[in-house]
């Protein structure tokens, strides 16, 4: 057994736990089909949200996990439920009158708004593959339209059509007793108006594999249920999809934790072994509101790529997983600079803690060097004192600080100049608010602006930290009100970078300058 096979098969790291859990599936035969099919889905009734690519990244993430402690192939899958009625218009697309009058219709038989696809389902569908493909996944995509229309269900739904009255049983305890009166596993769709129907059986047949109902004028039908006539209700489909395909293990958020029993047993009773799953908590607005596709709330993927790389997006989703997470512009900057950390960390770590580390979970053994030599929070400062409208204005400091770097060499601390201009132009500048020191930070300032004046030390974070802490250490207590002051004053920010390495970063007179405009009140 290699060293990093023992290692990962031991390491606490969630995916290598829920890997192992999958492994254990296979500890005594391998799978029928060849391989472990990992599988996530994607309801496409709106634009993708940057939960649904949390899904797919923490599975990647726990299938490259398997593949260290496996010799077993794997595939993961992407499917789309876009067979799904529209139920509702979402709020954030355009031509919303259009698309009324396409309600209850499958999403790929509504016409795209935006006038690029052939349908809207395919371009939501376009769009999730779009951001997939940004990020290197692999995945094969599966369409539930065309998985229905093409026969790929067929033999499943046969088999719900014999265990209908079985099927039904399940999910008939978890209904009310109005709805129960009317509900069936199926969906007919009409064959004259396209639309989803919501409509009782009259007859469900297993000799011909048929069903039969009256639509809502009072016609009746009668419709094969395979080759794309009739769906299956969203919880049926989820249980009846695990057992076609043979999934093995799929994750989703906390809302679908309560139907886990139902979708489990009706794989189990078409024919199937349930697969593993993993339950993780949900993305919250900055309001503290579930983020919907459907209201657009939230931030999209495109938007974090607009302030942040890639990868302290990923950072973010492999932290805490079952933990609610309040996902708005405000976390970046934290997640840019702890991303950076722990890729400084990983050069130095041994085994065990590499695999405990984010980031081997986020580049598995392709771990790039970081080059931001300057902390994201620290450019965003720059870009405020200096008011910085591009990244050329910081990279005027940044080689002051650091002559050795040039963008070619610092690739990442080039593209976060650029961001952080972008950063503080959209969300600081915005709601900087300056204030007006109190006598007592008044009297600090003017000392550490003469120390500063007079400072013939090494222009280095340390030296000039002390400088700032000696200062403080004498008139604050706590001394944190005095850091608090720097920022307040001289920032217009509440919080801040350690004092000293900005003054190394934006330049010691350039600090006397500051302090001294502050002083006379320009800044406020």
């Amino acid at each position: 057994m290699s060293e990093l096979r023992e290692a990962a098969l031991q390491s606490k790291a969630w995916p290598f736990e829920e890997a192992r859990r999958v492994l254990k599936r296979y500890q005594k035969t391998p799978p029928e089909k060849g391989y472990v099919l990992f599988e996530t889905g994607y309801g496409p009734s709106g634009l993708p949200h940057i939960g649904t690519f949390g899904e797919v990244l923490r599975t990647t993430m726990i299938r490259r996990a398997f593949e260290a402690i496996s010799d077993i192939p794997t595939r993961m899958i992407c499917f789309s439920d876009d067979l799904d009625g529209m139920r509702k218009v979402p709020g954030n697309v355009p031509d919303q009158e259009m698309l009324k009058e396409h309600l209850q219709k499958p999403l790929t038989s509504v016409p795209d708004p935006f006038g690029t696809h052939e349908s809207f389902g395919a371009h939501n569908n376009a769009m999730l593959r779009r951001f997939l493909d940004t990020f290197g996944f692999e995945y094969d995509f599966y369409s539930a339209t065309e998985f229905y229309k093409s026969g790929q269900f067929d033999e499943v739904l046969k088999r719900a059509v014999e265990k209908y009255d079985e099927v039904m049983k399940v999910m008939l305890k978890s209904l009310r007793e109005e709805r129960a009166a009317t509900y069936s596993i199926f969906l007919p769709i009409h064959p004259e108006t396209g639309r989803v129907l919501y409509v009782p059986m009259k007859e469900v047949n297993a000799k011909d594999y048929t069903i039969t109902f009256d639509d809502e004028d009072g016609k009746e039908w009668t419709l094969p249920v395979t080759g794309g006539n009739v769906k299956l209700q969203w919880k049926p489909d989820f249980g009846a999809r695990w057992a076609a395909l043979g999934v093995d293990f799929e994750m989703y958020g906390k809302d679908h934790s309560t139907n886990t029993p139902i979708y489990d047993r009706i794989c189990e009773i078409l024919g199937q072994r349930k697969p593993e799953h993993f339950t993780y908590e949900l993305f919250l607005d900055e309001t503290g509101q579930k983020i919907s596709k459907s209201s657009g709330n939230g931030i999209s993927i495109d938007e974090w790529l607009s302030y942040a790389s890639t990868e302290s997006l990923s950072y973010f989703m492999y932290l805490k997983p079952k933990t609610a997470k309040r996902l708005y512009f405000d976390v970046i900057p934290k997640a840019v600079d702890e991303y950076h950390q722990q890729l400084r960390a990983y050069a130095g770590q041994d085994l065990k803690a590499r695999l405990n580390n984010p980031i081997w979970h986020i580049h598995g053994g392709a771990v790039p060097v970081s080059t931001l030599v300057v902390p994201f929070a620290m450019l965003l400062n720059l870009a405020s004192v200096a008011s910085a409208h591009d990244k050329e204005t910081l990279w005027g400091f940044i080689r002051r600080y650091v002559p050795e770097a040039t963008p070619e060499s610092h690739p990442d601390l080039d593209a976060a100049a650029g961001f952080a201009v972008k950063y503080y132009e959209d969300f600081v500048r915005p709601h900087r608010v300056y204030r007006a020191p109190s006598e007592l930070e008044r009297a600090a300032l003017l000392e550490l602006r003469d120390a500063l004046a007079g400072y013939d030390g090494p222009v280095e974070d340390e030296a000039l930290q002390s400088v700032v802490y000696a200062v403080g250490r004498e008139k604050f207590d706590p001394l944190r009100a005095w850091f608090t002051a720097l920022y307040e004053v001289l920032l217009g920010a509440s919080q801040g970078p350690r004092f000293g390495g900005f003054i190394a970063l934006y330049g010691v007179a350039e600090t006397v300058a500051l302090i001294d405009k502050a002083l006379v009140g320009e800044l406020t």
